[in-house]
């Protein structure tokens, strides 16, 4: 799962692909997509 963000208004939405228009304000094109953190990670003894 991604999460996308509209460039627009700024509503987030979590999916597989890439949504055409935004849900929040029906503008098309301007979903991009949001990095995820990298996970922490883990110390080896």
């Amino acid at each position: 799962m991604a999460t996308f963000t509209c460039e627009k208004c700024g509503s987030n939405v979590e999916t597989r692909c890439k949504p055409k228009k935004c849900a929040a304000c029906g503008e098309s094109g301007t979903m991009c997509k949001q990095e995820a953190a990298a996970p922490p990670k883990k110390e080896q003894k």
